[in-house]
């Protein structure tokens, strides 16, 4: 039996997925690869499309019901956070966030959790996918972004202005690392194959770090209007050691984040053992 899998096209997920789905290792759990933007991948979460699946955190956190974390494959850390961009200085941040129109990538994402955190009366907020946020902010569509992913390296070179490291206002409010994304299996699954998910993913990885700093053509072929240096920076910095197993660190961060989670949504305060 072959088992859905989702995950999205950039180089940190593509790393992490190639040797798993190309066939590249022996004895891994047999899937069939679906590749989608995150907060696609965050919108199907909701109807349980997918046995496995890549969710932001907030998306995991509200679909509990049906999905469980694995232990191996988020994307946490310090210094990894979204960042809110602008094309002009910003000088009054407090008021500008209140005021302007903000554009975010997807109400599921941690990047929306975070500014929310951040900036909870903010109201002038969209979303659009993330790839698409820089050139709303420099064609003038909205006054602010939130950016994710390779973008955090690209946006100073097209002009654009950080007024807001929102991963870094996490880390000083709580103490936390980051937690921007993690892999998620149904839980009528049973926990024998979300171990052998866990072990799947776990060597998927091994062998991805044994070929570095050499790209796979899976990662370049899904990557193609990037430069090679910054898939390297975006897998560098989204895949690290909390990718290959969730320390109990890791697991304070990620309860810490659902308790805000349910904080935000006004939901009754949950057992953060159901994360598992």
């Amino acid at each position: 039996m072959s088992y859905s899998l989702g995950f999205s096209p950039c180089p940190n997920d593509t790393f992490l997925f190639d040797a798993w789905v190309n066939h590249k290792m022996t004895a891994s759990t047999p899937v069939e690869p679906i590749l989608a933007d995150v907060e696609t991948l965050n919108e199907w979460s909701a109807t349980g499309r997918l046995d496995i699946t890549k969710l932001s955190f907030p998306a995991l956190f509200r679909n509990l019901n049906t999905y469980r974390l694995l232990r191996a494959g988020s994307a946490l850390g310090n210094g990894v956070g979204p960042l809110l961009i602008s094309k002009e200085p910003i000088e009054d941040l407090a008021q500008a966030v209140n005021t302007k129109r903000i554009v975010l990538p997807g109400s599921s994402t941690t990047a929306n959790l975070l500014f929310t955190y951040a900036y909870p009366e903010a109201t002038q907020k969209t979303y659009r996918i993330f790839s698409e946020i820089e050139d709303a902010v420099l064609q003038g569509e909205a006054d602010l972004g939130v950016i994710i992913h390779e973008n955090r390296f690209t946006y100073a070179r097209r002009g654009l202005h950080l007024v807001k490291d929102l991963g870094s206002h996490w880390e000083k409010q709580t103490g936390c690392a980051v937690p921007l994304g993690c892999i998620a299996i149904k839980r009528s699954l049973g926990e024998a194959l979300a171990t052998q998910v866990t072990r799947s993913l776990q060597t998927s990885l091994q062998l991805a770090w044994e070929q570095w700093p050499s790209l796979s053509n899976y990662v370049k072929t899904h990557a193609q209007e990037m430069e090679e240096s910054v898939m390297r920076q975006h897998i560098e910095l989204y895949v690290n050691e909390h990718t290959r197993e969730l320390s109990e660190a890791d697991i304070e961060s990620i309860q810490t984040l659902y308790r805000v989670y349910c904080q935000i949504m006004e939901m009754p305060s949950a057992d953060p053992a159901l994360l598992f």
